[in-house]
This record gives structure tokens, sequence and C-alpha cells, in this order.
């Protein structure tokens, strides 16, 4: 039950915590930049963090594969982003797999404080293994959205991104030049025959 200061107080500002997740061309940016728009649209003061080795389409913003953008802050470890979120209502990380494991304490210390963190990444590499802090932080979420692509095989959700080039490498910048979205049985066909060639 709310006490009359309660009702009549400053209203306290509550700290959450949201991931977008998917595999690579569902969205997961779109989504993300679609929620720090309508927040600015709100009048939040927010920023915007990505890691500093993702400049496929731009250094200083976080761009959609449909191209759309928003400004952002290049940032090499995830305790830049304590540093750097003062005064922020809003706090958006892009690209979220590619940061440190102190990522998740970071976004637990943000929320802490108040601050609304809304986290975007891959949850699993080419190889369909979770990726990084991705499982870790969509289990402290308050809310975890699932994004997806669709197969270029056969036209169902997409579950992995497949790699379509030569390397195992675990980061490996790429767009559709390097990778594909496919479901899980296309995936596994995939596999079949890149195995079967290997063989030869």
């Amino acid at each position: 039950m709310f006490s009359e200061l309660d009702r009549k107080g400053p209203r306290l500002r509550r700290g959450s915590i949201e991931v977008v997740c998917g595999s690579m061309f569902s969205g997961k940016t779109e989504e993300l930049i679609r929620r720090m728009k309508r927040a600015q649209f709100a009048k939040l003061n927010v920023e915007i963090f990505k890691p500093a080795i993702d400049v496929r389409y731009s250094e200083a913003e976080v761009v959609s594969h449909d191209r759309n953008a928003i400004p952002s802050t290049p940032v090499d470890s995830s305790q830049n982003i304590l540093l750097l979120a003062s005064d922020v209502d809003v706090v958006g990380i892009d690209e979220a797999q590619f940061f440190d494991m102190g990522i998740v304490e970071v976004a637990n210390e943000l929320a802490r404080r108040g601050v609304r963190v809304i986290c975007a990444g891959l949850d699993m590499d080419f190889k369909g293994v979770p990726f990084g802090p991705m499982p870790a932080l969509m289990a402290i979420a308050d809310d975890v959205y699932k994004t997806h692509a669709i197969c270029v095989h056969c036209g169902d959700l997409a579950y992995v991104s497949h790699r379509t080039v030569s390397s195992d490498k675990r980061v490996l910048l790429g767009e559709t030049e390097s990778y594909e979205p496919l479901c899980r049985v296309c995936y596994e066909k995939a596999l079949a025959a890149e195995n079967a060639e290997a063989n030869k």
C-alpha cells in the first residue's frame, strides 16, 4: 500500500534491462534504434554505445542493415560505458556479444542507478554456440525480445547465422558476402554438404 508521501512525492526512476537478440539480418539493431528514437521523442536523455571494432557501416553511428542510423559512442571496454553514461535516462548497447563479460555487471549497475538499459546482439555465433556475454545478459534481463530473420533457402524463420566463407575465427565482421540466415533444417544440410566437400 502506498503512503500519501509516495503518491505525492517525485516519481522514482526505475531501472531495467532489455535484451534484443537473434541471428544476423533479423532486425536487432533496427529494433534498438526504434526504441532509442522513441526515448528521444519522449525527451529522455539517451546515450548509445557500440564496440569500437565494429566499423562496418560507420565509426561513429549505429547503423542497421536497412541503413537506419543513430549517433553512438564507440568504446573499447564495457567499463568505459559506466564512465560515459552519467546523467542518462536510457542507455543503448549494440553488438553486445562483442563486449567483455564485464558488460553484465555494467548493465546491472546502470539498472541499479535507475537507467533503462537496452542491449542488442547475436544470441549465437556461426557455429550455433551461445555468444559471449549474451546468455548472461538474457538471464538478468527484465525483458528478452527475440527477432527472426528469414531462412534464405526455404523461407522459414531463421535459427542461426551461417558463415559462407572459410574461417574459424569466432569474430569475423561481415555482411551478406560472409553470412546467410538459415533455419535449423537448412543449417544442418549446409553443414553436411560442407563436411562432405571437405572429406572428398
